[in-house]
């Protein structure tokens, strides 16, 4: 009888006198260690602690608090206390609430009607200037006109120019249109950021392909049309970090509204607080420096609020236009 033996060939079999015992796990484990130790595998480096990087960074932010606890230290106390007691340490009477209650109610609660003023700026000024920035940056980046490379190169030179500088000609043009001591004095030099239109521009370059505007048109949306329901929705992250320096700088103004203002119903906060400041160098005048102080605190806790709660959309907003995607 014939004995027919069949063998059925294995691509993934090893090929004959070929060593199929598998490595031990001890044998996995050792090897590396010896590759490393001959030099032919490195380990990956730890990251190193720096101290005295640690203590730079430490003195910084001592540095950059230290007026802030100061402020809020010294909201605490009384006019007395301010004078007779260590600055950086609370000292007399618990007066913060006392304060507060007096900044509302000092001079006929004129300081509420400077929060009203910032709060009017802000809003007017700083979302104008926002949306003007962003309809000006997108209308940059993705139209083609006459005249857009020489736009474009004087909103450049118009970033360079400091605004101290422009402070006196503004003056004199609002003087001659009868606007000075108005609220219009502030708000319509407000809504002009060139800076804001340069990053709209920058982001808007990056963040909207052409080819999805183009696919919007050929379904038969019109510009405003895709400029808010598409666009828009692709800029927001610019959008929110223009909206958050123009809320700071709008918040912080104290150069324009000072030349343009006389009359203290106008004034906002920043002018108001420093007009309370120097009052008691006049004849006659009443020293409220704790009132200054106090209400200095509640100045910047809006601000710092926005800013915290806008952070993210600003770290993404800035670093938007640096990389190409």
């Amino acid at each position: 009888m014939a004995i027919t033996t069949s063998f059925t060939s294995n691509p993934e079999a090893p090929p004959a006198g070929a060593n199929r015992t598998a490595p031990s796990p001890v044998a996995a484990h050792v090897a590396p260690k010896r590759m490393r130790a001959s030099g032919l595998l490195r380990s990956p480096r730890k990251g190193r602690k720096s101290i005295l990087l640690t203590a730079v960074m430490a003195l910084l932010m001592v540095y950059s608090l230290l007026p802030l606890f100061w402020l809020a230290v010294n909201s605490t106390k009384t006019q007395g206390a301010l004078f007779s007691s260590f600055g950086l340490w609370f000292s007399g009477p618990f007066a913060l609430w006392d304060n507060i209650a007096t900044v509302f109610t000092y001079d006929d609660g004129l300081f509420a009607r400077w929060l009203g003023n910032t709060l009017m700026y802000v809003v007017v000024g700083a979302g104008g200037s926002t949306l003007l920035a962003t309809l000006a940056g997108y209308g940059l980046a993705k139209f083609d006109f006459p005249g857009r490379k020489a736009t474009f190169a004087i909103i450049l030179g118009a970033v360079a120019v400091p605004g101290t500088a422009l402070a006196v000609p503004t003056f004199l043009l609002f003087s001659q249109l009868g606007l000075t001591n108005t609220p219009w004095a502030v708000i319509i030099p407000s809504l002009i950021t060139p800076f804001g239109l340069y990053l709209m521009w920058s982001y808007a370059q990056e963040s909207i392909p052409t080819e999805l505007l183009e696919a919007a048109r050929m379904d038969g949306a019109g510009e405003f049309r895709t400029f808010f329901t598409i666009s828009l929705r692709l800029l927001s992250p610019g959008v929110v970090s223009v909206l958050l320096l123009e809320i700071v700088g709008t918040w912080n103004n104290y150069f324009l509204p000072l030349i343009m203002l006389s009359d203290p119903k106008w004034y906002p906060l920043t002018v108001g607080l420093n007009q309370w400041s120097e009052q008691a160098n006049t004849a006659g005048g009443e020293a409220v420096f704790n009132l200054v102080i106090t209400g200095s605190l509640l100045t910047i806790i809006p601000i710092i609020i926005a800013f915290l709660f806008l952070q993210r959309f600003w770290q993404s907003g800035l670093a938007a236009g640096s990389v190409k995607q």
